[in-house]
């Protein structure tokens, strides 16, 4: 069924893929939601734009803080919207010890757009894995 602008709306395909038919403007519109990020397709190019939801987010965050500090992630610690974007904190394994206990973890802090690319990154807090909640940090 058309719309007033010429746009026809359409259910989505089995990958919950939207398909639009261009307007008077020639702009096409359209969602597609992939993975908790929805794409919106706008203006004559196509161009895409994701906009994330906290889960893709921390997703993000942990890929990123992973990669840049070569450190195995343990897990997203909180994700938290932030001004144009999301904060997110990843708690990583620094330094293996043995026993475990001795292991020497830290909290990274990453500021991710709304098309999950990092903006910024910065560890925030490093401790034993046995102190982890007695606050002491070195």
């Amino acid at each position: 069924m058309a719309d007033k602008d010429g746009a026809v709306a359409q259910k989505p395909g089995k990958d919950g893929a939207v398909a639009g038919t261009p307007g008077k403007d020639g702009a096409v519109a359209g969602k597609s939601v992939k993975d908790g990020a929805v794409a919106e397709k706008t203006g004559s190019g196509g161009a895409v734009a994701e906009k994330l939801d906290a889960v893709t987010a921390g997703g993000a965050g942990m890929r990123h803080i992973a990669g840049l500090t070569t450190k195995e992630a343990e897990g997203i610690t909180s994700v938290e919207p932030a001004d144009d974007g999301w904060l997110v904190n990843v708690e990583v394994i620094e330094d293996r010890r043995i026993p475990s206990s001795g292991d020497i973890l830290a909290v990274y802090q990453a500021q991710i757009d709304q098309e999950g690319r990092l903006l910024s990154y910065r560890r925030v807090r490093r401790y034993r894995r046995s102190n982890a909640d007695s606050g002491e940090a070195f």
